[in-house]
């Protein structure tokens, strides 16, 4: 443990933005894997309110993924990249269901 007050205090500092970036990242990896089984089961089943519910939860997604990045839990790139992946994933699935008609 460290004896000098300004080090107790950047100890202190560091443990509460260590909690508060594990909370977004926690939050995010939730966010993207509801997302991602939100679009598993429109695969499974399109219907407008599957579809609806893909959307909401993009929306979502992607709101906590600015967010994150805004308060500089994630990288931008790394945000760009989750973001990416997520309208991609969507994307493929669409494209299956089109050409299985």
């Amino acid at each position: 443990m460290a004896n000098i007050k300004s080090a107790i205090k950047r100890i202190q500092v560091a443990e509460r933005n260590r909690l508060r970036n594990k909370a977004y990242k926690s939050a995010v990896k939730t966010l993207m894997k509801k997302y991602l089984t939100a679009v598993d089961s429109y695969a499974a089943n399109p219907t407008p309110e599957a579809k609806q519910e893909v959307d909401k939860h993009l929306s979502v997604a992607v709101s906590k993924i600015d967010k994150a990045v805004k308060c500089k839990v994630l990288h931008r790139n790394n945000g760009a990249r989750k973001k990416s992946l997520l309208a991609n994933s969507l994307k493929r699935k669409e494209a299956s269901l089109i050409n299985a008609k």
